[in-house]
């Protein structure tokens, strides 16, 4: 029977973490020996920047703020419950957050697991430049009862910036003052500070300098959009609070649940550089946010976990051997079926990690114990879990596509879906370039609409099933402000396949020389270039307008391809 590991049982006490790991336990167990001996978490909150590198390096031990933000932002607390309960007052009915990766996913998250309050406005995330999908959150919104949040934590983010002079435009074109529909979540003395006190929004929120994106999940960037949807702010706060005691100076790090974490992702790192999440219903928007910190967080210096979501739970028992599973339920939830494929996997042999939540609100917890967890790894992988070096590579290269008017392909880099005989030979030769051990990942420049998610999912499990590689979906460019940084920082190869689409009616971007669609598409360029510029194996296919039709002629093509022809 595998050894099963518990590190928080106790009488009358609930248990909300189980690991076990097999072979690799007694590395796992030594690695906390050793962080106890050398007093790891006190030096964590002293803030020790020694913990990842024995020099100096920017932006380490001055972004480690997020430890403390539990108890820092109860202050502030009253003034975003004010502007929830205002905001209500005045008849809104929809907040639109107008941000990407960590200004955006911790809001998505608590919207999902939290729900809203009620007489509170429903909150859409918008973080996506394709001008169908701007279209179609216009066509769910009436503009004066909506309050556009816009959220970047430099003030300079290409796409949020975008969007609010778009929505700018649009409140202005309706008449009143148009500043009495926006408010705005940025860092001190940023250029969107500026602009929001220009233009005379509502609010102005300023967030801790001292944390980065990803991690501000509990800071302003996180709290607000949940205030507005009348969530308990205080609760939220109080369970912030619960997870940092339990990973206080004096907690020794085997029963302290963000050392575990870390110690267990980083020690099978290096063999098993693939976490599988998979969640209950009521938890199934949750590692989404996990993506962004994991895959930000370590995939630098060719090192880097692999986060892998939304796979069918039946994917999990013909996987590779180099996964690592992690079941996330929520306590009321019909779990009984994760519950038995865990049990299964674990008599097969894989590391599996058991983490159960006895309310939602505790999802405050679990977002601070992981951000923990992956600092803690990030240690032992030997990456700087604060910065993001090839991030900027893909906004150099979308800058050079924009100002060129496009951007130049090979012959043989796109295929347009219509063409059926290329079709079937670059997907042959896809699948044909996968190697055990790999990743695939498909990067969808398209509208993230359900109809669009599933036809993805479709493609993605049916080449999982030809390449027995684990496989990953994004939408762009959401997904470059999260996974963006594994896929041209992390483990060499890896096989990108990109899809592009051609909007329909486009979009200009107001006060600027550019239209969504020239953006998108900029985007999609630049990111396949950065690619190609690291070495990695990708290929683009355009769906055309028709993009559902499209999308099924990739799924039919695919259904003729037989490994091994």
């Amino acid at each position: 029977m595998p050894d099963s590991r518990d590190p928080f049982s106790g009488k009358n006490k609930r248990v909300p973490l189980e690991w076990q790991a097999g072979e690799y336990s007694g590395r796992i167990d030594r690695r906390l020996a050793a962080w106890e001996e050398s007093s790891l978490l006190s030096r964590l909150w002293d803030k020790d920047p020694t913990i990842w590198f024995p020099d100096p390096r920017p932006e380490l031990g001055d972004r480690l703020g997020w430890l403390d933000l539990p108890e820092r932002m109860q202050p502030e607390e009253p003034e975003w419950t004010d502007l929830g309960e205002r905001v209500k007052h005045d008849g809104f009915e929809h907040v639109v957050l107008l941000g990407m990766g960590g200004s955006s996913l911790a809001p998505e998250v608590f919207a999902a697991v939290l729900g809203r309050a009620p007489g509170f406005p429903e909150l859409h995330v918008l973080d996506s430049t394709h001008p169908d999908e701007i279209r179609a959150l216009e066509g769910r919104i009436r503009p004066q009862q909506t309050l556009f949040l816009v959220s970047s934590k430099s003030g300079t983010t290409l796409e949020t910036l975008s969007l609010f002079r778009y929505f700018w435009r649009r409140l202005q074109d309706t008449g009143g003052k148009a500043g009495n529909h926006f408010a705005a979540v940025t860092d001190p003395g940023s250029s969107l500070e500026t602009l929001a006190r220009d233009r005379g929004f509502r609010r102005v929120f300023l967030s801790p300098p001292d944390v980065g994106g990803r991690y501000s999940a509990i800071a302003p960037f996180g709290l607000v959009p949940a205030a507005l949807l009348g969530l308990d702010i205080r609760e939220l706060l109080a369970c912030g609070a619960q997870a940092a005691r339990a990973n206080s100076p004096g907690t020794p790090p085997g029963r302290a649940p963000g050392a575990v974490l870390g110690a267990v992702l980083g020690e099978l790192a290096g063999e098993l550089n693939k976490v599988t999440f998979l969640a209950s219903v009521s938890l199934s928007a949750f590692p989404a946010w996990l993506e962004q910190l994991i895959a930000e967080s370590t995939g630098k210096e060719g090192r880097g976990i692999l986060p892998v979501t939304d796979e069918p739970p039946a994917a999990a028992r013909t996987a590779a051997p180099e996964r690592v599973f992690v079941f996330m339920t929520l306590e009321g939830d019909d779990h009984t079926a994760l519950d038995s494929l865990a049990a299964d996997l674990e008599q097969a042999g894989h590391p599996v990690v058991r983490i159960c939540l006895s309310s939602r609100y505790e999802i405050a917890s679990e977002m601070f114990n992981w951000e923990v967890g992956v600092a803690l790894a990030s240690s032992i992988l030997g990456v700087h879990p604060f910065d993001q070096p090839d991030v900027q590579l893909a906004k150099e290269l979308t800058r050079r596509a924009m100002l060129e008017g496009g951007g130049e392909m090979e012959e043989g880099d796109s295929v347009h879906v219509s063409r059926t005989g290329r079709l079937e030979r670059s997907l042959h030769e896809f699948v044909e370039a996968a190697v055990s051990g790999d990743y695939f990942t498909l990067q969808a420049f398209l509208p993230r609409s359900p109809e669009n998610r599933e036809a993805l999912l479709e493609i993605r499990n049916r080449l999982q099933a030809l390449t027995g590689l684990a496989g990953t979906l994004g939408f762009g460019p959401r997904f470059l402000h999260s996974t963006g940084q594994l896929h041209k920082g992390g483990p060499p190869g890896g096989l990108f396949m990109q899809l592009v689409d051609e909007p329909g009616l486009d979009l200009p971007v107001p006060e600027t020389d550019f239209s969504f669609a020239q953006l998108i598409a900029a985007q999609s360029l630049g990111d396949f270039h950065a690619l190609r510029q690291k070495g990695r194996t990708v290929l683009r296919f355009s769906v055309g307008r028709e993009r559902l039709r499209g999308l099924e002629k990739l799924i039919e093509a695919l259904g003729k391809i037989h490994v091994g022809d």
